[in-house]
C-alpha cells in the first residue's frame, strides 16, 4: 500500500533532531488524565512565544488543565479557514503495567523513541511543534492552527470546551486533521463510545433472612446479563459495516464494586458499561432499552419488597463517531498527500467526531500504530516521525503562496 512519499527532502538533520528532542521533552511531563497538563501546555506556549506565535488557553472549571489552541496568520493577517493539527496531551496510566525503564524517562533503541506518550499522541504533536522554525520562510496563503487539548483519554473532555471557545471568538477553520496513530494512512470512520455508570439501592439484611432483604448486586447481575444480551444480538443481526474490523456495535460491562460481607445482603451495587456505536448507529437507544428493562422488569421486583430500592442510570463520557465526507477538502487533501484512498475505519475514539459535530471537516492522520499505544514500553518508529514530518511539510506546501 502506497504511503505518503516525499518528493524533495522535508527537513535537514538539525530540524529531525528538533523534532525529537521535542517528543523527548514533552514525555518527560506525566500528563496521565489523572494530572495536571500545565507544565507540558506552558512549554508548548512559551515554544511558541519564542516564534511570535500566541497561544490561547481554554482552562478546565479548576484552572488545572488548559486546552492550547494558536494561528499562524496567512500572509495578509487573514484566519478564517485554514487547516487545524490537532492532538491530545494526556496519556494514559502506567500503574500495574511492567515497564523496562521509567515510562517518563524517553529513550531511542533500534530506531524507535520509548515513553509513554510517544505512540499517542506526543509523538505527533512534537513533529508538529517542529514546522515552527520553517514557517518565516513561507507565505501562506490560509492560516495554519494548532489545537492540543487535554482530557481526551478519559472522554474528551477538553475538546468540547475548546471548540465553545473558538465558536465564541468565530474561528471557523476549513479543515482538520488529528494525528492519532494511524501508520501516516488516512482514516475517515471510528466508532462512538459511550460510557455510562448503573447505581443499584438494595436493601442490606442478613444473608439468612433474604426475602427481608434486596441483592443489589443480583440485581445488578441481571442488568449486565441484559447489557450481554443486546451485545449478542447486535454480534448475530447487526446493522454491519465491513470497513470495520468489528463490523458491528459493541457493549460490555468493564467494573464492578458492592457488598460488604458474604453474610450480608448488599444494600449497594456500582457498575460501569460501554456502547460503541457505528456512525450510523443511535446510541441513545440501545441505552433506553436497558432503562427500560430496569424500570419496567427489576424496580417493580425490588419497590414489591422495599419501596426505597431503585436502580440509577448517569451517562459519564461520550466520544462521538465520525464518519467523514469524502468530498471534503481536508479528506481529499490527504488522500492525495499519501496516495491512499482506501477506505478505512477503526473502532477506537478520537476527537475528530467533536470537530465534524462543530462543522469542521476532519480526518485522523499521524505516526505510529494504535497496537503500541496505552501498554508498557509504549514506543513510536522513527521512520513513522520522519514520515509525519514529511506528510506535513507538504501540507504546508499545498497553502504556501
Amino acid at each position: 500500500m502506497s504511503q505518503c512519499m516525499p518528493e524533495k527532502p522535508a527537513a535537514d538533520a538539525s530540524e529531525r533532531t528538533a523534532y525529537l528532542a521535542l517528543a523527548e521533552e514533552l514525555i518527560r511531563h506525566d500528563t496521565t488524565s489523572s494530572r495536571s497538563n500545565l507544565g507540558l501546555i506552558e512549554t508548548i506556549r512559551d515554544l511558541l512565544r519564542a516564534h511570535d506565535v500566541k497561544a490561547l488557553l481554554v482552562y478546565d472549571r479548576y484552572r488545572q488543565k488548559a486546552n492550547l489552541f494558536a494561528t499562524l496568520p496567512a500572509m495578509h493577517g487573514e484566519t478564517d479557514g485554514g487547516v487545524v493539527l490537532s492532538g491530545h496531551t494526556d496519556v494514559v496510566p502506567v500503574t500495574g503495567q511492567r515497564w523496562s525503564s521509567d515510562p517518563f524517562d524517553p529513550f531511542v533503541r533500534d530506531d524507535r523513541l520509548y515513553g509513554r506518550g510517544s505512540c499517542d499522541m506526543k509523538g505527533f504533536i512534537a513533529v508538529t511543534l517542529g514546522l515552527l522554525p520553517d514557517l518565516p520562510r513561507r507565505l501562506l496563503r490560509e492560516p495554519l492552527h494548532l489545537a492540543f487539548s487535554f482530557d481526551e483519554e478519559v472522554g474528551c473532555l477538553g475538546a468540547p470546551l475548546l471548540l465553545a471557545e473558538l465558536a465564541k471568538r468565530g474561528i471557523r477553520p476549513s479543515g482538520c486533521i488529528v494525528g492519532e496513530p494511524t501508520g501516516m494512512r488516512p482514516v475517515v470512520a471510528h466508532k462512538g463510545n459511550n460510557a455510562y455508570r448503573c447505581c443499584v439501592n438494595g436493601i442490606a439484611a442478613h444473608s439468612s433472612r433474604t426475602p427481608s432483604g434486596v441483592n443489589a448486586i443480583e440485581y445488578a447481575a441481571r442488568l449486565i446479563c441484559r447489557i450481554r444480551d443486546a451485545a449478542d444480538l447486535l454480534r448475530r443481526n447487526g446493522p454491519f459495516d465491513r470497513a470495520f474490523d468489528v463490523p458491528f456495535a459493541t457493549a460490555q460491562t468493564g467494573m464492578i464494586s458492592g457488598g460488604i460481607a458474604i453474610n450480608t445482603i448488599p444494600d449497594w451495587c456500582e457498575f460501569l458499561f460501554e456502547y460503541r456505536n457505528l456512525p450510523t448507529d443511535d446510541p441513545e437507544h440501545f441505552f433506553e432499552e436497558i432503562v427500560r428493562y430496569a424500570r419496567d422488569e427489576l424496580e417493580p421486583e425490588m419497590r414489591a419488597v422495599a419501596d426505597a430500592a431503585s436502580i440509577s442510570f448517569e451517562k459519564i463520557g461520550t466520544t462521538l463517531a465520525l464518519d467523514s465526507a469524502e468530498q471534503a477538502a481536508v479528506t481529499r487533501l490527504v488522500r492525495t498527500l499519501c496516495n491512499d484512498f482506501e477506505t478505512r475505519k477503526v473502532t477506537y475514539g478520537t476527537e475528530a467526531g467533536l470537530f465534524a459535530q462543530a462543522g469542521i471537516p476532519t480526518v485522523i492522520c499521524g505516526p505510529g500504530s494504535i497496537d503500541d499505544a496505552h501498554k508498557a514500553d509504549e514506543s513510536v518508529e522513527l521512520s513513522q516521525l520522519a514520515e509525519c514530518d514529511r506528510f506535513l511539510r507538504r501540507v504546508l506546501d499545498t497553502i504556501t503562496a
